[in-house]
């Protein structure tokens, strides 16, 4: 081995705020060794099977899944998958032979990274919400690093461990300046029209989407566009909108980059990721964080951003009640999407990427 040629396995997933990341942190380590070899490790049957070959890495599959929070016949079968995630990790561990093991959250990490750990392999998580994931809390003890996005997070994590980064996004999301006119004619978007990009996260948000089936009319008397990704789940359901000439519904958005360069206003859920994304981006932005995740994470990590002046907040339960005056006022203020897009570009980290890599180096050179 060469001082500028490494092993190194990257594992997280079952969402994009966990494969995105590992997915940055890979391209950043490939550029500065680009001799080392890389290996994913994800769960069987979730995104990442997809998006990590797409991204020109390989990935091997673990049988794991999160526990349910109620009495399910997945959960009755957990201790059967994580005992074959286990066996499978050390399997993957004795061949590939890592010299560093990079997690980035989802239950995916947590056999990997216990059994690298239990090997003596130098270890770092990265932590992208402002409310710890279990898989990252359980793994907390026996890593060296623990990069993260928020402050306050020694509340759940050794405050020895803790590197405050910021959280890794798609580097082509990092230059979008320049491209508004490549997003307008790649989404074959009317010029002159504001643009309303409406993203639910990466599997898509079913109250959202059912928010904005509710309001196409609305949405076409305001005189705007829509590009509305409603999720895998949710695509069959809401395509035939595409007929309606103001609308254009995706399951997923490949070209991110051109979809915020097009956009004039964001729709958005508050997964960690989406946020860091966001701050980067500097577009006018409501938030409508999700309500069913642990411990209410995504309205925190909205009123990280909207108590600074830096975008609106909607809850769920106000939808019915108050978006469409919410949306009128932003729409008809030039100054207030402007002072958005000013306060919100104040918030970014936009080397989370290279600073996370830093100190993987710094285990790397131990």
């Amino acid at each position: 081995m060469t001082n500028n040629s490494y092993r190194i396995i990257l594992s997280g997933g079952g969402t994009g705020g966990h494969i995105y990341p590992a997915i940055a942190i890979a391209n950043e380590l490939k550029k500065r060794y680009p001799e080392s070899e890389f290996l994913f490790v994800g769960a069987k049957d979730r995104m990442e099977m997809e998006k990590v070959p797409q991204a020109g890495y390989n990935i091997e599959g673990l049988w794991i899944s999160g526990l349910q929070r109620k009495l399910t016949f997945k959960n009755l079968i957990f201790p059967i998958k994580l005992m074959n995630s286990l066996i499978k990790s050390r399997k993957i561990i004795k061949k590939f032979k890592p010299d560093v093991v990079i997690g980035t959250g989802g239950f995916a990490s947590g056999p990997l990274l216990k059994v690298a750990s239990g090997k003596k392999i130098p270890a770092l998580i990265q932590e992208q919400n402002s409310y710890a994931g279990i898989t990252n809390k359980l793994l907390a003890k026996q890593v060296q690093k623990i990069c993260v996005a928020y402050d306050n997070m020694e509340r759940f994590f050794p405050k020895g461990k803790i590197i405050k980064t910021g959280n890794p996004v798609r580097r082509d999301l990092l230059k979008i300046e320049g491209k508004r006119k490549e997003g307008i004619a790649f989404f074959q978007l009317q010029e002159g029209v504001k643009t309303i990009l409406i993203i639910g996260g990466s599997l898509g948000a079913r109250r959202i989407n059912q928010l904005i089936e509710k309001e196409l009319n609305f949405f076409k008397k305001q005189n705007v566009q829509l590009i509305w990704q409603c999720g895998k789940m949710y695509y069959r359901g809401y395509k035939k909108h595409n007929e309606l000439a103001h609308v254009q519904v995706h399951q997923f958005v490949n070209k991110m980059d051109l979809a915020y360069a097009a956009a004039d206003i964001i729709i958005s859920r508050a997964g960690a990721s989406s946020v860091s994304e966001l701050c980067i981006v500097g577009k006018p932005v409501i938030f409508i964080p999700s309500p069913n995740v642990a411990e209410d994470h995504q309205t925190k990590n909205a009123l990280s951003i909207t108590e600074e002046g830096a975008g609106m907040l909607i809850r769920e339960k106000e939808l019915d009640a108050i978006f469409e005056s919410c949306f009128s006022e932003l729409i008809q203020s030039e100054k207030m999407q402007a002072d958005f897009s000013i306060e919100i570009k104040k918030l970014a980290l936009p080397d989370a990427t290279a600073t996370i890599v830093d100190e993987v180096e710094k285990l790397l050179n131990k």
